[in-house]
Protein backbone atom coordinates (compact mmCIF):
# COMPACT_ATOMS: atom_id res chain seq x y z
CA UNK A 1 0.00 0.00 0.00
CA UNK A 2 1.26 3.48 -0.91
CA UNK A 3 2.32 5.72 1.98
CA UNK A 4 1.68 9.47 1.96
CA UNK A 5 5.00 11.22 2.75
CA UNK A 6 3.95 14.89 2.54
CA UNK A 7 0.97 17.00 1.59
CA UNK A 8 0.78 20.75 1.06
CA UNK A 9 -1.85 23.16 -0.20
CA UNK A 10 -1.03 26.37 -2.04
CA UNK A 11 -2.90 29.01 -3.99
CA UNK A 12 -1.88 29.69 -7.57
CA UNK A 13 -2.51 33.03 -9.29
CA UNK A 14 -3.54 31.85 -12.75
CA UNK A 15 -3.21 34.35 -15.58
CA UNK A 16 -3.84 33.73 -19.29
CA UNK A 17 -5.14 30.20 -18.57
CA UNK A 18 -1.76 28.85 -17.46
CA UNK A 19 0.73 28.06 -14.73
CA UNK A 20 3.63 25.64 -14.35
CA UNK A 21 5.59 23.59 -11.86
CA UNK A 22 9.27 23.60 -12.73
CA UNK A 23 12.62 22.72 -11.21
CA UNK A 24 13.36 25.41 -8.63
CA UNK A 25 16.89 25.95 -10.00
CA UNK A 26 15.79 27.60 -13.25
CA UNK A 27 19.36 27.39 -14.58
CA UNK A 28 18.66 23.64 -14.91
CA UNK A 29 15.53 24.24 -17.02
CA UNK A 30 16.26 24.43 -20.75
CA UNK A 31 13.15 26.54 -21.44
CA UNK A 32 11.81 28.24 -18.28
CA UNK A 33 8.07 28.99 -18.17
CA UNK A 34 6.45 30.42 -20.26
CA UNK A 35 8.97 29.80 -23.06
CA UNK A 36 7.77 27.40 -25.76
CA UNK A 37 4.37 27.21 -24.07
CA UNK A 38 1.69 25.53 -26.17
CA UNK A 39 -0.95 28.25 -26.58
CA UNK A 40 -3.00 26.74 -29.36
CA UNK A 41 -6.71 26.25 -28.69
CA UNK A 42 -7.22 22.78 -27.33
CA UNK A 43 -3.75 22.64 -25.78
CA UNK A 44 -3.55 19.74 -23.39
CA UNK A 45 -4.42 19.97 -19.71
CA UNK A 46 -0.85 18.88 -18.85
CA UNK A 47 2.12 19.49 -21.14
CA UNK A 48 5.56 18.10 -20.30
CA UNK A 49 8.81 19.95 -20.95
CA UNK A 50 12.33 19.30 -19.68
CA UNK A 51 12.08 19.74 -15.87
CA UNK A 52 8.77 21.60 -16.27
CA UNK A 53 5.07 20.77 -16.22
CA UNK A 54 2.63 23.24 -17.80
CA UNK A 55 -1.01 23.27 -16.77
CA UNK A 56 -3.76 24.65 -19.00
CA UNK A 57 -6.43 26.18 -16.77
CA UNK A 58 -10.08 26.61 -17.72
CA UNK A 59 -10.20 30.14 -16.30
CA UNK A 60 -8.36 33.13 -17.73
CA UNK A 61 -7.58 34.98 -14.48
CA UNK A 62 -8.32 33.49 -11.07
CA UNK A 63 -6.83 31.90 -7.99
CA UNK A 64 -6.70 28.11 -8.17
CA UNK A 65 -6.24 25.73 -5.26
CA UNK A 66 -3.33 23.29 -5.68
CA UNK A 67 -2.78 20.30 -3.42
CA UNK A 68 0.56 18.56 -3.88
CA UNK A 69 1.09 15.09 -2.43
CA UNK A 70 4.37 13.19 -2.25
CA UNK A 71 4.02 9.40 -1.96
CA UNK A 72 6.47 6.57 -1.34
CA UNK A 73 5.01 4.59 -4.25
CA UNK A 74 2.16 4.96 -6.75
CA UNK A 75 -1.06 6.03 -5.01
CA UNK A 76 -4.57 5.45 -6.28
CA UNK A 77 -6.65 8.22 -7.83
CA UNK A 78 -8.81 9.68 -5.05
CA UNK A 79 -12.50 8.76 -5.13
CA UNK A 80 -15.47 10.97 -4.40
CA UNK A 81 -14.63 13.89 -6.72
CA UNK A 82 -15.72 14.40 -10.31
CA UNK A 83 -12.37 15.00 -12.02
CA UNK A 84 -12.86 17.06 -15.18
CA UNK A 85 -9.30 16.66 -16.46
CA UNK A 86 -6.35 14.44 -15.73
CA UNK A 87 -2.87 13.74 -17.01
CA UNK A 88 0.29 11.79 -16.19
CA UNK A 89 3.92 12.71 -16.65
CA UNK A 90 7.47 12.41 -15.32
CA UNK A 91 9.70 15.21 -14.07
CA UNK A 92 13.32 15.16 -12.92
CA UNK A 93 14.21 17.49 -10.05
CA UNK A 94 17.81 18.25 -9.16
CA UNK A 95 16.95 20.26 -6.03
CA UNK A 96 13.95 18.29 -4.79
CA UNK A 97 11.79 21.42 -5.07
CA UNK A 98 9.50 22.74 -7.77
CA UNK A 99 8.65 26.42 -8.09
CA UNK A 100 5.17 27.54 -9.06
CA UNK A 101 5.46 29.71 -12.15
CA UNK A 102 2.76 32.04 -13.46
CA UNK A 103 2.60 34.36 -16.44
CA UNK A 104 3.60 37.21 -14.12
CA UNK A 105 6.63 35.36 -12.70
CA UNK A 106 7.37 33.06 -9.78
CA UNK A 107 4.37 32.59 -7.48
CA UNK A 108 4.69 32.57 -3.70
CA UNK A 109 4.43 28.83 -3.14
CA UNK A 110 6.58 25.88 -4.01
CA UNK A 111 6.28 22.12 -3.95
CA UNK A 112 8.81 20.37 -1.72
CA UNK A 113 9.42 16.86 -3.01
CA UNK A 114 12.03 16.17 -0.35
CA UNK A 115 14.46 14.19 -2.47
CA UNK A 116 17.00 15.80 -4.85
CA UNK A 117 18.24 14.23 -8.08
CA UNK A 118 15.14 12.11 -8.49
CA UNK A 119 12.89 11.22 -11.41
CA UNK A 120 9.28 11.56 -10.27
CA UNK A 121 6.11 10.07 -11.70
CA UNK A 122 3.27 12.57 -11.65
CA UNK A 123 -0.51 12.27 -11.77
CA UNK A 124 -2.55 15.47 -11.97
CA UNK A 125 -6.33 15.74 -11.71
CA UNK A 126 -8.56 18.80 -11.69
CA UNK A 127 -12.12 19.68 -10.72
CA UNK A 128 -14.16 22.89 -10.97
CA UNK A 129 -13.02 23.70 -14.48
CA UNK A 130 -16.42 24.45 -16.00
CA UNK A 131 -17.38 26.67 -13.06
CA UNK A 132 -14.01 28.48 -13.12
CA UNK A 133 -14.40 29.20 -16.84
CA UNK A 134 -17.90 30.57 -16.28
CA UNK A 135 -16.98 32.71 -13.25
CA UNK A 136 -13.65 33.98 -14.63
CA UNK A 137 -15.56 35.58 -17.52
CA UNK A 138 -17.15 38.06 -15.08
CA UNK A 139 -15.02 38.01 -11.92
CA UNK A 140 -11.81 36.68 -10.35
CA UNK A 141 -12.90 33.49 -8.57
CA UNK A 142 -10.89 32.04 -5.69
CA UNK A 143 -10.45 28.30 -5.09
CA UNK A 144 -13.08 27.15 -7.60
CA UNK A 145 -10.67 25.27 -9.86
CA UNK A 146 -8.92 22.64 -7.73
CA UNK A 147 -5.80 20.69 -8.70
CA UNK A 148 -4.44 17.58 -7.03
CA UNK A 149 -0.92 16.68 -8.15
CA UNK A 150 0.54 13.40 -6.83
CA UNK A 151 4.28 12.63 -7.02
CA UNK A 152 6.09 9.34 -6.35
CA UNK A 153 9.62 8.19 -7.23
CA UNK A 154 9.86 6.46 -10.61
CA UNK A 155 10.71 2.79 -10.36
CA UNK A 156 8.70 2.14 -7.19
Amino acid sequence: MAELVAREEVRVSVKFHAFALQEEDDMEVSAPFPEERAEAPGAGFLTVYDKRLDFQSAGHTHEAALTAEVWGSEPSVPDGVRWEAQGEAEIFSTTGNLSIETMSGVDEGRVELGRPNTLWKVRAVCSGRAEAARLAAVDVPVGVERYLVQFWPAGT
